[in-house]
């Protein structure tokens, strides 16, 4: 089986003026997804297009930016390849770009390949674009509905076209994509941060099957492919979407906050936590703390001070890009010396960062450091769309042998061993039930494979 490399957004804009700078914007709030690449298609009589290595901020210039006329258009940021790709078919001219991860691409590449297709390098983008393309022979739509029975793995995508902008969620919404606009604006995007700091109003998501056209016309449901099951990537919520974003229904901030309560009460069933302080790992354990804060009142204090010109180290493509990146993002405030510190974190991977972590804060003089993690202990590597590749990474597996979900006996033996490896006083994770009752979202609605190994029905 064939695991993500990448993480990545999509930006789409539909608009009455022209609409480069709006998807510059666009990405620019979605960055936090994939740092290694981006690019941008706009539609003026012709598809114009640029791809860069790097950040949108700092890569796409003024006058590139002049050149890609339009007044609609689509976006994306990657850690893995350049998109969207431009495509010439016998309909015209299209580019797309997506989000997710094919698990069957080399099946399908050898299929192709076998029947003449040729390819750059064999990336995903460029399967689904051929399918699209092959299948639909000019038929967008069709093109697009073939995917869902050609392609075992996650998507959300967007296709440019002459009639407007194609929108589509494969049939469990793995990827999240919504739908947002204003009085001259219609934008599909994959978190609602983009939209909502750009002063556009979240419409809807788009729900899992569904195929959608923006164009002067509004949002138009061409078509509702059969869903055997909503699996949305429970993974959003703990640490990949921004803070501000809502998911399905779901605000961001509520389920961090959420899910350190259960932390904090956890504590509390379990004789309390006697702490001076509750800290994050910035910047995606700082919801989990203060739900931790609100729940046990131990005041909430930073321990660490986050570089805000550094990158997100999960999502870095090696280990020692990954470790690099860690140095770089986070310093120790001397405030911690002589105190007790809860840590509170959104998950464990490899333990490596968190480790380093422990370490600094003793070394800075922190009389106790207690890890709370936030997620249920990654057990398996993700299918579907994060940075995973496999299970040799995941520390919980150095330890647990077992599969399915963990007893509360396995788990409190997993997190004695987690906290002497890491060299902390204690470790705690989320229990599987505390986890999802934090998301507010019924089990049966979210994907939960990295953490017991169930692949929801027919996905692959």
């Amino acid at each position: 089986m064939k695991f993500i490399e990448e993480n990545c957004g999509v930006f789409g804009i539909y608009s009455t003026r022209p609409c480069a700078d709006d998807i510059y914007q666009g990405l620019d709030f979605l960055q936090h997804r994939g740092q290694e690449y981006c690019g941008i298609s706009t539609f003026d009589t012709e598809i114009n297009h640029i791809t860069h290595h790097g950040r949108v901020a700092t890569r796409f210039t003024g006058e590139e930016l002049r050149r890609l006329t339009g007044m609609w258009g689509i976006g994306h940021v990657s850690l893995r390849d350049r998109q969207p790709m431009k495509w010439l078919t016998r309909a015209g001219e299209i580019a797309v770009a997506f989000s997710g991860n094919v698990i069957n691409s080399h099946a399908l590449l050898e299929d192709m390949m076998n029947r003449g297709k040729s390819f750059y390098k064999g990336y995903d983008i460029e399967i689904i674009s051929k399918i699209i393309i092959e299948v639909g022979e000019g038929d967008i739509v069709r093109g697009i509905s073939a995917l869902s029975e050609k392609i075992q793995g996650s998507y959300s995508l967007a296709v440019l076209t002459g009639d407007g902008i194609y929108a589509s969620r494969d049939l469990y919404g793995f990827r999240p994509l919504i739908l947002g606009g204003d009085s001259e604006r219609l934008a599909v995007s994959s978190e609602s941060r983009a939209m909502q700091n750009m002063d556009m109003e979240i419409i809807r998501d788009v729900a899992p099957g569904e195929i959608v056209l923006i164009n002067r016309e509004g949002i138009q449901t061409l078509e509702q492919l059969d869903s055997p099951r909503r699996a949305h990537c429970a993974f959003e919520w703990a640490y990949t979407a921004s803070i501000d974003s809502i998911i399905d229904g779901v605000y961001v901030q509520e389920a961090r906050n959420n899910l350190g309560e259960s932390l904090a009460q956890r504590d509390i069933d379990e004789g309390g936590m006697v702490a001076d302080i509750v800290a994050p790992v910035p910047m995606s354990g700082m919801g989990h703390a203060l739900g931790y804060h609100r729940r046990s009142k131990i005041s909430y204090q930073d321990v660490f001070l986050y570089n805000r010109y550094a990158d997100r180290s999960y999502t870095q493509i090696t280990q020692v890009a990954r470790e690099k990146m860690a140095k770089r993002k986070l310093s120790v405030l001397p405030y911690v010396k002589g105190k007790k510190v809860v840590l509170c974190d959104d998950s464990i991977v490899r333990g490596t960062q968190i480790m380093n972590k422990v370490k600094d804060l003793k070394k800075a003089g922190a009389k106790e450091v207690h890890v709370r993690i936030a997620c249920p202990p990654l057990m398996y590597p993700c299918a579907f769309g994060i940075s995973t590749r496999s299970g040799g990474e995941l520390l919980a597996r150095k330890h647990v042998k077992t599969d399915g979900i963990l007893s509360m006996e396995q788990l409190m033996d997993l997190e004695s061993w987690v906290a002497l490896t890491l060299g902390a006083d204690s470790v705690k994770f989320n229990t599987m039930d505390a986890f999802v009752a934090s998301l507010l979202m019924p089990r049966d609605s979210l994907c939960l494979q990295c953490f017991d190994g169930i692949i929801p029905s027919k996905a692959l």
